[in-house]
């Protein structure tokens, strides 16, 4: 792979490019949240919660990583509904084998927010992300190979 062509995004090499997804074995995600999707739980937002209910519904369990709830927890009764929020939304860790592809992608894309890097990680094919960051979650989906659709929350 050439410097350049890894810097446009495109990932043609190794799988150290294309990083696994991080769904767990046995737990079907089809909605991964980004901060705006927990911001907007937080504000009450009714078609947030009416996805997020949906998906439980399904038998679907929202994903999302620490490095986002560290994005928006502030901590308080102000976040009521965002804590009453995250009891049904399953939080993985940012550990090493993560971090780890969380980088690669970054390197792959010439991007910069780890945050948003382990939010692709987390989709498989088929999966939605819910996020207002969409121009830099479609590099990094792009970068992965995986067809993932980007929904507002």
């Amino acid at each position: 792979t050439t410097r350049r062509s890894r810097r446009r995004g495109r990932c043609p090499g190794p799988p150290t490019c294309r990083p696994r997804s991080y769904a767990e074995e046995g737990v079907r995600v089809s909605v991964v949240l980004d901060s705006g999707a927990l911001v907007a739980l937080e504000r009450d937002e009714r078609a947030m919660w009416t996805r997020l209910k949906a998906a439980q519904k399904a038998g679907e369990l929202p994903v999302t990583h620490a490095g986002v709830l560290g994005q928006v927890w502030r901590g308080g009764p102000r976040q009521a509904r965002l804590s009453q929020a995250l009891a049904g939304i399953d939080i993985r860790a940012l550990d090493e084998p993560l971090g780890r592809a969380t980088g690669e992608l970054l390197a792959a894309t010439g991007l910069a927010d780890v945050i948003d890097a382990g939010v692709a990680l987390l989709a498989s094919d088929g999966d939605e992300i819910v996020t207002l960051d969409r121009d830099d979650l479609e590099q990094l989906v792009a970068a992965t190979g995986r067809h993932v659709e980007l929904i507002r929350p």
